[in-house]
């Protein structure tokens, strides 16, 4: 595997401890819910409207920018056929290229045209980034682009290619690998690459399985709270997993999802919903439990759902889930739907984010609706187009929207 740099352009030092407080460092957000502490984003943008900043990219993809550092960090493959996956770093206050590394993987590697390569979301902690580049490998760099280190993990092959994401949970890395017959959850420490556990998960396939069905799993691992302690969660082809942080030990597992998992899970309190894709099932669970946990601890079950590749916000008692056609929220409880909208021409791929009363979600057409956090009925605030399709999740941070379309990534500030 060869790997090089493209130029390095001039850094600016800047510390990272004024940045960090309103950081964006993972997929989802500081907490993996989707949810910001901050609220003063803008409602209203377009392209020639409220936009601080934009910076071209050289390919479609479905990864989201993160934040960290006063950097903003996105994948992007430099040409159709994945044989060179990228990191770009971006200054945050006006977009200039700092660095971009460059990974080259010249073995065939199958994927759907819906979902480029880079597909994966970055991680960082302030000094360090991490990126997942499928069978192309991890890699970690210093804020600076220099390698810390790497590791091939394999091959990974599925004909829709990959997508979850890593996320850095203390000092160490844990990623969903897979989909394919080769499948597993790992813990890498985040100093040296080094695998701290790796859990294997079986009944992985390229294409279909014996059965004849489509299964896997592109869903990102979330951080659950159960009696004070931490458990990783994690949506698998036809159940959720609960494994140790420390160890990997699966701790208790709940059946009866779909065969294909694309949204991460939805945590609430003491309970939890996984929304299978592709028509699948959706479970709603109590958190906890030891072993097979299904007949004890799960709640309810939806057997036939619409397409579902992003993931909800949880607010209190109701989830706001998005699906392909249409936006709906649910009590987490029962999985009663509450309310369910379809928004004319538009079609979501992009996970929902939050911030004070207002979700933000954008559309494959390039459209981020702003609606109400309204478990009564939906209530639209804005709709703002850009022109270009989308299957990403915004990043939100220091009162800034960060959003990548298939051809740039953009800045979104009220302007003084």
């Amino acid at each position: 595997m060869k790997r090089f740099y493209l130029p390095i352009l001039a850094v600016t030092v800047i510390a990272c401890a004024t940045a960090r407080a309103a950081d964006w460092p993972q997929f989802r957000g500081p907490q993996r819910n989707g949810i910001s502490p901050e609220t003063n984003f803008p409602l209203t943008w377009g392209p020639d409207k409220n936009i601080k900043w934009k910076a071209p990219l050289p390919q479609p993809g479905n990864s989201s920018p993160i934040v960290s550092g006063g950097r903003v960090f996105i994948t992007c493959a430099e040409d159709a056929h994945g044989t060179r996956r990228s990191l770009y770093c971006f200054d945050v206050k006006d977009g200039k290229k700092l660095w971009v590394q460059t990974v080259s993987y010249e073995q065939l590697d199958p994927t759907h045209q819906r979902n480029p390569y880079c597909a994966s979301t970055p991680a960082a902690d302030g000094r360090r980034v991490v990126v997942w580049h499928g069978s192309a490998g991890v890699h970690c760099y210093d804020h600076d682009g220099k390698e810390l280190w790497s590791r091939d993990l394999g091959t990974f092959r599925h004909i829709w290619g990959y997508a979850s994401s890593p996320i850095i949970y203390g000092n160490s890395i844990i990623l969903n690998c897979g989909p394919g017959a080769r499948s597993f959850v790992i813990a890498l420490d985040l100093t040296s690459g080094k695998t701290l556990w790796q859990n294997d998960e079986p009944g992985g396939a390229e294409d279909r399985d014996p059965a004849g069905k489509w299964v896997g799993s592109w869903a990102t691992p979330v951080v659950g709270t159960v009696d004070g302690k931490d458990q990783i969660l994690v949506a698998q082809s036809h159940h959720v997993n609960a494994y140790d942080p420390k160890t990997g030990t699966i701790l208790w597992t709940c059946g009866g999802t779909g065969d294909l998992a694309y949204a991460d899970v939805m945590i609430g309190d003491g309970i939890a919903v996984a929304a299978a894709g592709y028509g699948g099932s959706s479970i709603g669970f109590k958190l906890g439990g030891s072993g097979d946990v299904t007949d004890s601890d799960r709640l309810w079950r939806a057997e036939r759902n619409p397409q579902r590749i992003g993931t909800g916000v949880v607010i209190g008692p109701n989830l706001f889930m998005v699906s392909e056609p249409a936006l709906s929220c649910i009590e987490m409880s029962t999985g009663r739907e509450l309310w369910k909208h379809r928004e004319p021409t538009q079609t979501f791929w992009g996970s929902i984010v939050c911030a004070g009363d207002r979700l933000y979600v954008t559309s494959q057409q390039g459209t981020t609706l702003v609606y109400a956090a309204d478990a009564k009925e939906f209530r639209l605030l804005g709709a703002n187009a850009l022109g270009e399709p989308s299957n990403s999740t915004p990043a939100l941070s220091d009162g800034r929207i960060f959003l990548r379309t298939a051809e740039h990534l953009y800045c979104i500030a009220e302007k003084p």
